[in-house]
């Protein structure tokens, strides 16, 4: 009896720590944006990206369902799932990479400015990427905002012509990520 309690004191103290090593959000945010001057605003949001760190090695993780992106305009909604991104065929994007230089403990000193080197998958097709990030410790919390550019031709998303010249070549990416321990 006291052998079983002590394995399940030490298995949960595992878990426990195991635990403590990764923060996560279901409510992440990324904003982006498309918009050409002097034509309508090609921009969207998706407040329910999913992302986890474990902050002993920095890898993170993110999961985005691409259907979950909301427009001004319904139409360009829709044809940003059918036409553009095809949903129903690619219902999600995901990036798995690492942060280089990432130390936990040096975040309770400010902002911190990283590179996260990471593989994103979107449309089918995953690219390597570089994207400069900033991460800030707040209270229980580590917010991990970035702003970069994607373009549409590298994961094979065409724009058809008729529209082309309404839609930026290279699409502005924001992002916000609260995680929680």
């Amino acid at each position: 009896m006291k052998r079983s309690l002590f394995i399940s004191i030490v298995i949960l103290c595992v878990s426990a720590s195991a635990i403590s090593q990764k923060y996560s959000t279901k409510t992440g945010e990324i904003v982006f944006e498309a918009s050409v001057p002097s034509f309508e605003e090609v921009k969207a949001k998706n407040s329910s990206v999913s992302a986890i760190l474990n902050t002993e090695t920095g890898d993170i993780a993110a999961l985005v369902l691409v259907k979950g992106f909301r427009f001004k305009v319904a139409l360009m909604e829709e044809h940003f799932n059918e036409n553009y991104i095809e949903s129903e065929k690619y219902p999600k994007a995901t990036l798995k990479g690492s942060i280089q230089d990432f130390e936990l403990s040096a975040l309770k000193d400010g902002p911190n400015h990283h590179t996260l080197i990471a593989a994103l998958t979107l449309h089918g097709k995953t690219k390597n990427l570089e994207i400069p990030i900033v991460l800030t410790a707040t209270d229980e919390k580590l917010v991990l905002t970035s702003n970069f550019a994607l373009n549409p031709d590298d994961f094979d998303i065409s724009i058809p012509n008729i529209v082309r010249s309404k839609v930026a070549k290279e699409v502005d990416v924001n992002v916000h990520l609260e995680l929680s321990n």
